[in-house]
């Protein structure tokens, strides 16, 4: 299962609420590419798929295909901000290692 913090959920309903029209939920994935092999790739979406697993966090609808689950099962997301900057980030049990630049991951 995947699961987002609540400063996660605050961050993504805050670029939801902008969004014109609003989409029904946030989809959640892992694609092939990046220097180690996958990356993880966030994105609006106005239905989920016919196989997608369907999470609500605090009425937030999160959807994750079955391929990215097979990568994300106890991934946690987070926003955090430092000084280097803000975004969104991974903690995942199942990487292996991840590359210099700590956006791609081999699981």
């Amino acid at each position: 299962m995947v699961q987002l913090t609540e400063t996660a959920i605050t961050k993504v309903r805050e670029i939801l609420d902008t969004q014109e029209p609003k989409p029904a939920g946030l989809r959640i994935s892992v694609v092939g590419g990046g220097c180690s092999g996958f990356s993880y790739s966030m994105a609006f979406e106005n239905s989920p798929g016919m196989l997608d697993k369907t999470y609500a966090f605090d009425g937030l609808k999160v959807f994750v295909d079955q391929a990215s689950l097979l990568y994300l099962d106890g991934a946690q997301v987070d926003f955090v901000e430092s000084l280097e900057g803000s975004g969104f980030k991974f903690n995942n049990p199942n990487v292996k290692s991840t590359c210099g630049c700590g956006s791609s991951f081999s699981a």
